[in-house]
């Protein structure tokens, strides 16, 4: 399995990049793990609707321009489902079986994904109705793969 995570904006946190390529490197037994940023769209905090707007298309054409036809394409969004640890093993397990092997998870800024890219994701799941730092979110996306994996296998992991 090949599995993209595609996120606006560069991961700066010393810590946060220990943890994720901690799992990336636990994961390289299971699949082939890549990280892709693209940059993040510069912008002062009070913006209007419509300068949020512009921005997140911005980003999203960023985006949008990573991602290849035959990827399966799962968006980070709030609005999205939220899955149980099983339930997403059990998900990815099923897109390796019918052949879809090519997953790309999409992170977006801080405002968000724009409609286009939503539009151009084949689901959205959300791990929190809760909003965290799309930063921290890397490394919260990271770890559940990992441990879907670790499911789908029967290794053990603790809960």
């Amino acid at each position: 399995m090949n599995i993209t995570i595609l996120s606006v904006g560069k991961l700066k946190e010393k810590y946060l990049k220990q943890g994720i390529e901690e799992y990336v490197k636990r994961m390289s037994g299971y699949a082939k793990v890549e990280i892709v940023e693209v940059p993040d769209e510069k912008a002062p905090e009070n913006l209007s609707p419509k300068e949020e707007e512009i921005v997140k298309v911005k980003e999203g054409e960023r985006l949008l321009a990573k991602i290849k036809d035959e990827e399966y394409v799962i968006a980070l969004a709030i609005e999205g489902d939220t899955p149980s640890s099983e339930k997403f093993a059990a998900k990815l397990d099923q897109l390796a079986t019918y052949g879809k092997s090519k997953i790309t998870f999409i992170i977006g800024g801080s405002l968000g994904l724009s409609t286009d890219v939503m539009q151009r994701a084949d689901e959205a799941i959300s791990f929190s109705r809760m909003t965290f730092p799309h930063q921290l979110m890397r490394l919260i996306l990271v770890e559940q793969i990992y441990r879907a994996f670790r499911i789908n296998r029967g290794e053990p992991y603790h809960k």
